[in-house]
């Protein structure tokens, strides 16, 4: 039996790609859009994907599923717990408590555990070839290292209301009735680690046991005790700012991603074709540089997402594709850049990119305005914006008024509680969110202003004002 673990550090987020190494088929759990990675792993290892198939209707990524079974052949198996309200709406095999696919000697069953999501399913995985006990569970957002999945997402990104109780709820049973009943070494692999927006306290070990989350997990102590309630308020406390765009992933996902196919190289643009483009506003400039870069020049009216491991995250943060369809441009040091810079793009279901140029030279260009800290207590603005998470702005702030915390994730879902005139300083912790962030309401007709070196480097001037005055 092959177990393959494909982890997007992006995203946080893992896949799997299990295969019979007797008979040579192979079943994806939870692939993502840019699928490549899938079809090398079972190529590498001799095998073909023969079926694919998710733990639940995702929030934070697009799913792959359909884009995986439409290159391969393969079957599409899907949830079919949680109800009416909670059904998938494209075509797939309904998965149920207890039913299995079977992929030469390899066994992958579904456990219903709701909680995280009501039509949440866990995997259980059996190598024929030496036992018929049961050895892995995949377990998608229900079981993380040293963490659970958080039951708020459906009310945070989705639009319900108070389904966060009836899911913290569901969690404790699941947990009872399903996880504590396997054997402690069962070995637990969760689709997400530390960084996800999915839990509160999420570990990067990749994977644990039944056996040491039941002694050493937070929750384990609650259910030893059969203390439901106080389990379900230690859950939902303290759980992070979720982006809106989860919202969009719940609809798609639900709905079926749209299947993208084999997709062209991306290819080098004429500067004066892009800038024809940008003064006829109908492309968005994306500027993948750093943001010290980006403060020294960038394009006029563009997007600063940088390159690096969360791309897919601020691109979704900054560039809602239901209500701009506008394509993408790209500046990226090669093809090979931008390819893979549109690979994260897709995860979040921002598919339309035009193509990339390797430099600013014959583009409209800027200067983005900063402010230092030293001069932030004499400067005239309309609105502070902290574009932290909450956790963050209450374990310490900038003083002013008037001020606003708002989650950079949730800032062009939020523009109603913005000034329509004056001007607005933002922050974050050390100006990476910020820059993003103010790209984003600059791109959307706001006058913004950054405060450089953001909440650090408002510390460390206040800390230099109080050495000055103490000497």
């Amino acid at each position: 039996m092959l177990i393959e673990r494909i982890y997007d550090e992006d995203l946080a987020q893992a896949s799997f790609l299990i295969g019979c190494q007797k008979n040579g088929e192979a079943v994806v759990v939870d692939p993502r859009r840019d699928i490549a990675v899938y079809q090398s792993v079972a190529a590498a290892n001799g095998m073909k994907i023969v079926a694919v198939t998710e733990t639940h209707i995702h929030a934070d990524y697009l799913s792959g599923t359909r884009e995986l079974a439409a290159a391969t052949g393969a079957a599409i198996y899907l949830s079919g717990e949680g109800g009416a309200d909670w059904q998938y709406r494209f075509a797939g095999k309904r998965l149920h408590d207890g039913d299995a696919i079977t992929i030469g000697n390899i066994t992958v069953r579904a456990l219903h555990t709701p909680g995280h999501t009501p039509e949440h399913l866990s995997f259980l995985v059996t190598d024929g070839a030496v036992t018929d006990q049961p050895g892995y569970l995949l377990s998608g957002d229900f079981v993380f290292s040293g963490d659970l999945g958080r039951p708020d997402l459906l009310d945070e990104a989705a639009g319900g209301v108070d389904t966060r109780f009836a899911g913290a709820k569901q969690m404790f049973a699941s947990l009872r009735d399903k996880f504590l009943t396997l054997p402690d070494y069962v070995q637990v692999h969760p689709a997400h680690g530390a960084g996800s927006a999915c839990g509160k306290a999420l570990g990067a070990v990749p994977s644990s046991t039944v056996g040491y989350e039941r002694l050493y997990a937070w929750w384990g102590p609650y259910l030893v005790a059969g203390d439901e309630e106080g389990f379900i308020n230690e859950l939902l406390d303290g759980q992070p700012d979720a982006p809106a765009y989860f919202g969009r992933m719940k609809r798609q996902n639900r709905q079926g991603p749209a299947i993208m196919g084999e997709r062209a190289p991306l290819q080098e643009l004429a500067a004066e074709s892009v800038a024809q483009h940008l003064a006829d506003n109908t492309a968005t400039f994306v500027d993948t540089r750093h943001n010290t870069e980006v403060h020294a020049e960038t394009v006029l009216g563009s997007l600063n997402i940088p390159a690096g491991k969360s791309v897919a995250t601020y691109a979704a943060w900054a560039v809602d594709p239901e209500k701009d369809s506008r394509p993408v441009v790209l500046l990226a040091a090669d093809q090979d850049q931008a390819q893979e810079f549109s690979d994260h793009l897709v995860r979040v279901g921002i598919d339309a990119v035009s193509g990339y140029v390797t430099g600013l030279e014959g583009l409209p260009t800027t200067t983005p305005l900063l402010v230092e800290p030293a001069d932030l207590d004499k400067y005239e603005f309309a609105l502070l914006l902290d574009v932290r998470a909450k956790s963050e702005h209450a374990a310490g702030h900038i003083p002013g008024s008037p001020q606003l915390q708002l989650h950079g994730g949730r800032l062009l879902w939020s523009l109603d509680q913005l000034p329509t005139e004056g001007t607005i300083v933002t922050y974050c912790q050390s100006g990476v969110r910020s820059s993003v962030a103010a790209s984003a309401l600059r791109h959307e007709g706001y006058n913004v202003v950054e405060l450089d070196g953001s909440y650090l480097g408002w510390i460390a001037q206040q800390e230099s004002r109080e050495s000055t005055s103490a000497s």
